[in-house]
């Protein structure tokens, strides 16, 4: 097992310095998997976000933005490629840390820094890529006028981010804005942003000009919500819970700034009765909900199954269940950590225990691992024998539990699969590569998979529809969040306009 390294006291990262918080407090760090106090981060409020917001303002406009946001887009892949090479010299230690702060398999955290890294990369590659797409023509139907596009930075944006991928979520909000030529001020989830705050290291140690990123750590309501009601802010980003999402955009509305949001979700994953390869669709069932112990957006966590494969769907998805490695997060091949924290394992407790309640079936798990006396452990769960009016199809989980239905054809599938108020993600499997295809088309989601579940790729939209928020992240559509189009359009005529008559001459 590795040895878990020292964990750094860090204070405010604005500024392009460090800074303890105004009023002095901190926020213990728990590491969930042995419920120990490991550290500390320091806990912003409102007059730590005036100065980070002066900060990314003065960077923003100092020298007429010839240092960051009018500087071309290639100086500024500059650093963005640097961050990435950083990121890949410290790839084991940060990813020592997300484990120790998040509970994470240090497997899936090392994943997840290959990830910030590539996601850095790409969007260098996006700035420079953007200087050859300003001053772009439009073609217009008159010869006496000529127009353009200028695509410029939208101006100081605020990052409000999660803790189930704490540098991986804020990465592909910093990495798109910075590329823009916007400047941040980054506030990660209290419960686990000690990764975020090494990026402040990294962006010190890269030379990064002062104030482009900012990253203040503390509570929702002393750090996030002045940063979503902040007049200077031009834009408020955010990964999180609907309800926080709604108060987010009321506080935006007042001063009518733009949002993006991706919440909550609900997803489903139907699985027809022509697969052949049923191993197969299980193992994607269980990636799609007990991968990163089940906190995940996305997580396909409502699985449809076809009537004439359920009973043997499942023996099979018990057997692979009772076979993922549960342990202390950093022991070679963990598939399995702890949930982030004590409160996060309350309610999943509690989403199990009023399941049963209302009648379903706990089928597997649903209990602490017995193995493991400490830490905020959960056995994967599955639930079965749940209508669609139970707590567990409509609500989020966010932990390693799946709740399953069955249905007998495509129209009933598709029915059950659209009853949510989400609309994140969903899957289907099935070896018919047209129904497929015609699934994909009626499920009302942003993203669908075929034949599998989750796979996330920095070229491809990332966003969801209804409850699950509006805005595009990753690929190019991440690079237009922080965009503002420009219309610059000349007269190019030697003579009168001709709409008004000219005086006659005295």
């Amino acid at each position: 097992m590795a040895t878990p390294p020292a964990i750094p006291r860090r204070g405010l990262f604005i500024g392009g310095g460090w800074r303890e918080p105004t009023l002095g407090r901190r926020i213990p760090v728990i590491n969930p998997a042995t419920e120990d106090t490991i550290g500390d981060i320091p806990a912003a409020t409102a007059e730590d976000v005036e100065l980070a917001v002066a900060a990314a303002r003065d960077a923003f406009t100092r020298d007429g933005g010839s240092g960051w946001s009018r500087a071309s887009g290639a100086a500024r892949a500059k650093y963005l490629n640097a961050i990435a090479a950083k990121i890949k010299e410290k790839i084991t230690y940060l990813a020592l840390l997300e484990t120790l702060d998040s509970g994470k398999p240090k497997d899936e955290a090392v994943a997840d820094m290959e990830d910030v890294a590539a996601c850095f990369e790409y969007y260098a590659g996006l700035a420079e890529a953007l200087d050859g797409k300003q001053h772009a023509p439009i073609s217009l139907p008159m010869e006496n006028f000529k127009s353009y596009i200028l695509k410029e930075p939208i101006g100081v944006v605020g990052f409000i981010t999660p803790w189930n991928y704490p540098l991986l979520m804020a990465t592909w909000k910093v990495a798109p804005s910075l590329a823009a030529g916007c400047t941040a001020v980054l506030k990660p989830s209290e419960l686990a942003s000690l990764t975020c705050l090494e990026l402040g290291v990294i962006c010190e140690e890269i030379g990064l000009p002062s104030g482009v990123l900012n990253i203040i750590t503390g509570l929702g309501p002393d750090a996030g919500a002045p940063i979503a009601s902040h007049p200077h802010v031009d834009k408020v980003a955010f990964t999180g819970s609907t309800e926080t999402g709604k108060r987010i955009m009321t506080a935006a509305a007042q001063m009518v700034k733009p949002v993006s949001l991706e919440l909550g979700g609900k997803s489903p994953l139907v699985i027809f009765d022509d697969v052949a390869d049923i191993d197969k669709a299980v193992e994607w069932a269980m990636f799609g909900c007990f991968f990163n112990g089940g906190q995940v957006c996305s997580a396909t966590s409502r699985l449809l199954l076809h009537e004439k494969i359920a009973e043997r769907f499942l023996d099979r998805f018990v057997e692979w269940t009772k076979n993922i490695k549960i342990s202390d997060p950093l022991e070679e091949g963990c598939r399995l950590g702890s949930v982030v924290s004590e409160g996060q394992y309350e309610k999943i407790k509690k989403f199990v225990s009023t399941a049963r309640a209302e009648g379903a079936t706990i089928l597997h798990g649903g209990d602490r691992p017995k193995h493991l006396n400490k830490g905020f452990f959960i056995e994967p769960t599955i639930i079965t024998d749940v209508s669609t009016s139970m707590q567990i199809w409509r609500e989020e989980v966010f932990g390693p539990v799946i709740c399953v239905k069955v249905f007998k054809t495509e129209s009933e599938a598709v029915e059950l699969a659209n009853d949510t108020h989400y609309g994140l993600a969903g899957g289907v499997i099935s070896d018919d590569l047209e129904r497929c295809e015609r699934i994909a088309k009626v499920i009302h989601s942003g993203i669908m998979w075929i034949n599998c579940s989750q796979p996330t790729l920095v070229q491809a939209p990332w966003g969801g529809n209804k409850r699950s928020g509006f805005g595009r992240e990753l690929g190019e559509w991440g690079l237009e969040n922080y965009l503002s189009v420009k219309q610059v359009t000349s007269y190019c005529s030697d003579e009168l306009y001709g709409w008004y008559q000219r005086p006659s001459k005295l």
